[in-house]
Parts: structure tokens; C-alpha cells; sequence
């Protein structure tokens, strides 16, 4: 169920005095997906299985088969846990690779946040179902639509966690100061308007706002 290290990219920190070479990709992310990407594929599509491709900034699961119909793009994160290979699932359950509750996703959101990572990017193939890990970058660095799609699985995290976005917490999961407030409250302002968040309570002061998924 891993990766071998020497395939994957790493960075170089300084820890104690000591080098050390860190991996830039968490590993709780990389065995939830793997374990998805084998559990969900579709055994009735031939001459194909799952695969993992590894690039210089990202990488991608994918397995053969389609979304399961029930399931909605964006509803993946905390959905309630439907198996298209129930037994194996239970096996894996059996091991410890998995737990059958529909958390995966969720623990590859956290890491991916912890990482200070763009947001994970899942992609329906014609035949085959995609999830893509990129390689951490900084606030700056991210287009505005992964900046509105961090802000939407942030808000998704939170709310499974019974808790709220806000200008702080955003702030946090993009590990930007105090001092670019004023960019994270237009982001916000853009998840609103783009329908991905809305605001938990409309009479609340600006500086205090709270914001769910718009779903909530």
C-alpha cells in the first residue's frame, strides 16, 4: 500500500543541525487514495486498473470506472459510504486499510491543508474517476479558482468538524499572516458569489462572519 520513497519527490530540511529529506506529499493522503483508487475501480472494465502517476508537482490516482450515479462531485468529502466492491471493502476494512465510513476523503482534505497544499482536484474520465494531489504551493502561487475550490473543501472540513469558516481559519489554512486579512475576506467574498459558501448567519457583523457549504 506505499509508495516507495525513492520515487517520490521530497524537500530538504534542517532539523537539529541535522539534513533531512521529507517527503512533500502526506502519507495518510497517498494511502487513503490508493486504497479508494483499488476499492472503487470497476472490475467489469478490461484491459485496465488502477493507476498512480507521479510528476515533478503533482500526482494522480485513477481508477477504471465511472462516479457511482448516487455520488455528486462535490458532495465526495464526508458523503455517506457507498462501496462498488462491497466484499473487498470489508476485507480492507478486516486489515485496517480502511474503515468503511467515508472519512477518507476527509483525512486526505486535512493533510492536504496541514501541507499547505492546493486543494485536491477530482475529475470524472469517460471511463474512470481521477483524483490529483499537487505538490505544495504558496497562497500567491494558486490560481483563483483552486483558491475558491480550498475555500469550499475548507468550509466542508469545518462544518463535519461542527465548526465554521472565518477570515482566521482560512488564514490558517493558507498560512498567510494577519496582514493579508484584507485578500482573505475577498476571497471569501468570491466563494459566496461563485455559490461554493454562504454565510451562516446574515445579521452577523462583517468581522465576525461565519461561512458553511452552501449545501448546509
Amino acid at each position: 500500500m506505499q509508495i516507495s520513497e525513492r520515487v517520490l519527490p521530497h524537500s530538504e530540511v534542517i532539523q537539529q543541525s541535522l539534513r533531512e529529506q521529507v517527503s512533500l506529499y502526506p502519507e495518510i493522503a497517498l494511502r487513503e487514495l490508493i486504497a479508494n483508487a483499488l476499492i472503487h475501480q470497476d472490475f467489469s472494465v478490461t484491459g485496465a486498473g488502477p493507476t498512480i502517476e507521479i510528476y515533478d508537482d503533482r500526482i494522480t490516482f485513477t481508477n477504471p470506472g465511472s462516479l457511482l450515479p448516487s455520488k455528486r462531485l462535490d458532495r465526495l468529502i464526508g458523503t455517506t459510504p457507498e462501496s462498488r466492491n462491497e466484499l473487498l471493502a470489508s476485507k480492507f476494512r478486516l486489515y485496517r486499510i480502511c474503515e468503511e465510513r467515508g472519512t477518507g476523503f476527509q483525512k486526505v482534505v486535512s493533510a492536504v491543508e496541514l501541507f499547505g497544499m492546493p486543494p485536491v482536484l477530482f475529475t470524472p474520465l469517460e471511463n474512470a474517476f481521477q483524483v490529483t494531489l499537487y505538490a505544495p504551493r504558496q497562497f500567491s502561487d494558486m490560481a483563483q479558482a483552486e483558491r475558491i475550490e480550498a475555500c469550499y473543501q475548507h468550509a466542508v472540513l469545518q462544518y463535519f468538524s461542527s465548526q465554521t469558516l472565518t477570515n482566521t481559519t482560512l488564514r490558517r489554512r493558507f498560512k498567510v499572516s494577519e496582514r493579508q486579512r484584507n485578500q482573505i475576506t475577498n476571497l471569501i467574498a468570491d466563494a459566496v458569489e461563485a455559490g461554493r459558501i454562504r454565510r451562516k448567519d446574515t445579521t452577523s457583523g462583517n468581522k465576525f462572519a461565519e461561512y458553511i457549504p452552501y449545501w448546509a
